[in-house]
């Protein structure tokens, strides 16, 4: 394939390596999902924390000219549920500057891991590179080594009791000495770098019956966790209609239940439909007390939430108004035939164990204080888990935008934030990402460094109790944005996590931040 069969295409994302993979995938003539499908696999080298072959996601995806599916290859709960003295599932904690968390691993932490069987699904229905091919830079960067990036030692350094946890562990994340990877540092991986191959050669039978599945349930058996065979081999990748919705002149396309994160974002947009944007400290306020409202209404069960009743009593409530980090990553991919890609991917924070002879880190889901609000080994087996990630689509003015964020419970709060900003404001992109972001949970109000004076003293109005950061940070999750505009491509990645936005130009050539029109 020939350089001038290279479609033009907008790539944001978390890592220069994934977008490199994604740039590589269409620069050899593939489509958006081609590149999303390489960009997955090279994020599970270059962004090892957030991203794994043994986690799960979601890709929404709008072939040109056809509805937009999503790709719900999330995790399962395991067929049945072992007692909670039975299992390996202990608490350690990350401490993130303003905020400690805790977090559960062990292998009673891992549940069905979804990763694999998605990329393979999406590649079969959606792609026109051979998958080996796309896998390339990826088996590369895991071989050669990808020298560490800022964000990347700093994530590593968050969530250290995870990455020292096992010996197995050790030998992978502390191979360059007595410490875990730093900053420029070279940090090579090849074992994973011999995974991706022979997945590339047996296909994801390896994954769920072959080989390495026998290893996933022996490592179960002995670590005391929960998984059986039953449960690789059940597991299939759901297709599912993605919810739409309609805010002010925008559609807004997002992921569907069992997925939580969409539906949230609904249900403060549909709060907010109503009310006229004024200044923006006056609506800094709107957003919080819709945030408040949203954290309140998640007590009720997720399909209800748009209940016309339901919305109704909390907009009433909005209307009376005076006025921790999870490993989780974004990729969003347009391409100049109009083949739209948005992907958020995690791994949880991994459970600490690796699969031996593989460089493959388990996901510790179960453990997951978020996707398990009534408590750990409460879980209905053999479900779907739910999640807050929700890849999203906006039309708004003739312009799409897909667009999507790591964060965690702060998934739903940057892309409502930026959707804002989009819509009520008519920000570009750039202006869209970088706007200093707020996020409630229960009582707490935290509040990005960079609002003005104005913003500050409208937010003080609020009675909630107000945390304060000094500067942008990765806490306020990483909106990643792609754009097109007729025939022009915008790229956006937010540098609270490490954002790289990058043009592709018809031919061939990338271009880092820029734009493109024919």
């Amino acid at each position: 394939m020939t350089a001038a069969s290279a479609r033009a295409a907008a790539v944001a994302c978390g890592h220069d390596v994934t977008a490199g993979a994604a740039c590589q995938a269409l620069a050899d003539g593939g489509n958006a999902f081609d590149g999303v499908v390489a960009a997955i696999c090279a994020a599970c080298v270059a962004e090892p924390v957030l991203c794994s072959l043994a986690g799960g996601g979601y890709l929404l995806a709008r072939p040109a000219g056809r509805p937009a599916v999503v790709y719900d290859f999330f995790v399962d709960t395991p067929l049945a549920r072992r007692a909670h003295d039975e299992i390996d599932l202990h608490p350690v904690h990350a401490d993130f500057g303003n905020v400690t968390q805790e977090f559960h691993i062990g292998m009673g932490a891992v549940a069905t891991p979804g990763t694999v069987a998605g990329l393979f699904a999406i590649h079969r229905d959606l792609c026109e590179r051979p998958f080996e091919q796309l896998i390339e830079p990826a088996v590369s960067a895991a071989r050669d080594g990808v020298v560490v990036n800022d964000l990347q030692a700093y994530i590593f350094d968050v969530v250290s009791p995870i990455y020292v946890a096992t010996p197995g562990a050790r030998a992978i994340y502390m191979s360059a000495g007595n410490a875990l990877p730093r900053a420029g540092v070279l940090f090579c991986q090849p074992e994973l770098a011999r995974t991706f191959e022979r997945l590339g050669r047996e296909g994801p039978g390896l994954f769920y019956r072959g080989e390495i599945a026998q290893q996933l349930i022996d490592a179960c058996q002995r670590g005391a966790g929960q998984l059986t065979i039953d449960d690789l081999s059940n597991y299939r990748v759901e297709r599912r209609i993605p919810m739409t919705l309609r805010y002010r002149e925008a559609r807004v396309t997002l992921n569907p239940p069992p997925s939580r994160g969409g539906m949230l974002i609904a249900f403060a947009l549909a709060l907010l439909a109503n009310l006229a944007p004024t200044s923006r400290p006056a609506w800094l306020v709107t957003l919080a007390d819709a945030m408040r409202l949203t954290n309140m209404a998640r007590s009720q069960c997720v399909a209800p939430l748009l209940d016309p009743e339901l919305l109704a009593r909390y907009r009433s409530e909005l209307l009376g108004r005076s006025g921790c980090n999870r490993g989780t990553t974004h990729i969003s991919i347009i391409d100049g035939e109009g083949n739209v890609a948005a992907a958020t991917l995690s791994n949880g924070e991994g459970c600490g164990h690796v699969l031996p002879g593989t460089g493959i880190m388990l996901n510790n889901m179960l453990g997951e204080q978020d996707l398990n609000p009534t408590g750990f080994q409460q879980w209905t087996p053999g479900e779907r888990m739910a999640s807050m990630m929700s890849p999203t689509l906006l039309d708004c003015r003739d312009t799409l935008s897909a667009l999507g964020s790591g964060g965690s419970n702060r998934i739903r709060s940057a892309i409502l934030q930026v959707i804002s900003n989009l819509v009520d404001f008519g920000m570009s992109a750039q202006d869209a990402v970088c706007a200093p972001r707020i996020h409630v949970e229960d009582d707490l109000l935290s509040i990005e460094g960079g609002i003005t004076e104005a913003e500050s003293d409208a937010l003080n109005a609020t009675g909630l109790r107000a945390e304060r950061w000094q500067d942008r940070n990765l806490f306020f999750g990483g909106v990643h944005v792609v754009q097109q505009q007729g025939p022009r491509l915008t790229a956006i990645g937010d540098p609270r996590r490490g954002g790289v936005g990058l043009v592709l130009e018809e031919g061939g050539s990338p271009v880092a931040g820029g734009e493109w029109s024919e």
